[in-house]
């Protein structure tokens, strides 16, 4: 089974944003980050597990991804985003859908894979995940970010 954390966050939301990967697979460990100038919180949760899946090397093993979001766990482990793109990105509260361009992203990459979603407390002494958060931290802080172009502030 291949294990993946991630993590993202936007310091002042918005703000220049950061996401950290950490992933482990047959006692092998890599790490990924990136950041942007300007982002939010959730893009970069979004953004996290996206990248983490893109650089996914085993896609015919097993994956576990734990992220300390609510929104993206929930989002993808109880159905909502594939509803929202169903209903051309509309919530079942008639509201327009936030993140589109990520989510769409995140549900094509998942397509096909033996994926589960976990939510593990943030800031609770879970290694990974505090791992994950600096990596995030620090990729915000880098100068020249790149633009998020899909970030509509």
């Amino acid at each position: 089974m291949v294990c993946i954390y991630t993590d993202g966050g936007a310091r002042y939301n918005p703000g220049p944003g950061g996401y950290g990967i950490v992933q482990i697979y047959n006692g092998q460990r890599k790490e990924l980050s990136g950041g942007f100038r300007l982002t939010t919180n959730n893009r970069m949760e979004l953004m996290g597990c996206i990248v983490a899946l893109r650089e996914l090397e085993h896609r015919d093993k097993p994956v576990a991804l734990y992220s300390d979001s609510s929104y993206v766990v929930n989002g993808i482990s109880k159905g909502w985003a594939k509803g929202w793109r169903k209903r051309g990105w509309v919530k079942a509260d008639r509201q327009p859908a936030v993140n589109p361009d990520l989510w769409g992203q995140l549900l094509d990459l998942v397509e096909g894979l033996d994926i589960t979603f976990n939510w593990v407390k943030g800031h609770n002494g879970n290694p990974f995940n505090e791992r994950c958060d600096e990596l995030a931290v620090a990729s915000a802080r880098q100068p020249d970010l790149p633009v998020d172009v899909g970030y509509k502030g």
